[in-house]
């Protein structure tokens, strides 16, 4: 397999396990121009997930989301029945098995061993730090964990978590090379379980299933309020910044008028962390710093038109 020209640095990756997010995976170092060594502790899993794969690339070129043919972009991943194979030429290995620890400790332990000197070893791991299963490493300052949206080739997030022994240069040098794959990487700053995404997704669905196990909402009127309410302006804003262009004078004047409210509904789930007047200064500087008081008025104009855009689609979708 011919491998295209470097990306930033890198030409060949392996996706080691070949379930949904390692051809998930494939298709994006594919779609990039890399050369991908698809591997599976299951020889017979790699029929099905390349097959897999071709599907999801005719659906992405259904919707006129590919720059190159499908068949230009699948033969760049080459399904590997042998890890040591798989790794001989990777410079960049993406482990994709089960979230299982003891799956991960026997896994990186191979891959360490097998794996050439300067290769990164990123793990996709949901919740599991690289501390977990990478502290025991040789080769350990290689470690991290990047972990995806699923799928990534749709949902760009990744989230970027080294361990305390992670080489610190190497979470920079990952980032732009997620970038260049038309990833967007933004990086954890200390490990915890769960990561970032995990923690917010959790928290919206651990008060989702209280208000359904307390009789306030079934479940199809709950995600219908998410569908229609914060996920059009989740779709394009995060938290911080829907709050900071609701409010006119900022997320200051939000948290002051709302954080007694919020502490409250907390209070209710045993849940004791209050707004600071610290806490919300350090947003309140960030929010500052990215948006001067000045352009409110604009920014709440170019939501609008998002949100615009997107309620034109989800009409032409529902004409389909």
């Amino acid at each position: 397999m011919n491998a295209e020209p470097p990306l930033d640095g890198f030409s060949h990756t392996a996706i080691i396990g070949a379930g949904s997010i390692g051809v998930a995976w494939a298709i994006v170092f594919a779609r990039a121009g890399l050369a991908v060594s698809l591997y599976d502790a299951r020889p017979e899993r790699l029929p099905t997930a390349m097959a897999e794969l071709r599907q999801r690339l005719e659906e992405l070129a259904a919707f006129s989301l590919l720059d190159e043919p499908v068949d230009q972009i699948a033969a760049r991943v080459e399904p590997v029945a042998d890890l040591g194979q798989a790794l001989a030429a990777a410079d960049y290995i993406q482990e994709a098995a089960p979230e299982d620890l003891a799956v991960k400790q026997a896994l990186f332990s191979a891959l360490d061993g097998l794996a050439r000197p300067d290769a990164i070893l990123a793990s996709s791991s949901s919740a599991i730090p690289a501390s977990a299963f990478a502290t025991h490493l040789a080769g350990r300052r290689r470690c991290l964990v990047v972990h995806p949206g699923n799928p990534p080739y749709l949902i760009r997030i990744a989230e970027i978590v080294p361990a305390d022994f992670t080489d610190p240069d190497l979470a920079e040098r990952v980032g732009r090379f997620l970038a260049a794959a038309g990833m967007v990487p933004v990086r954890v700053k200390r490990e915890i379980e769960g990561f970032v995404f995990n923690r917010l997704q959790g928290a919206l669905l651990r008060e989702a299933y209280c208000l359904v196990r307390d009789d306030v909402i079934s479940v199809e009127d709950l995600d219908r309020v998410l569908r229609e309410g914060p996920g059009p302006r989740w779709a394009f804003m995060g938290p911080f910044e829907t709050m900071d262009l609701n409010t006119r004078g900022g997320i200051g004047v939000h948290a002051a008028r709302m954080g007694p409210v919020y502490a409250r509904l907390g209070a209710e789930r045993g849940q004791n962390d209050p707004w600071t007047e610290d806490l919300v200064a350090k947003v309140v500087a960030e929010r500052r710093a990215r948006l001067p008081l000045d352009r409110w008025q604009e920014r709440t104009a170019w939501r609008d038109r998002r949100l615009m855009a997107l309620a034109r689609l989800k009409r032409d979708m529902r004409d389909e």
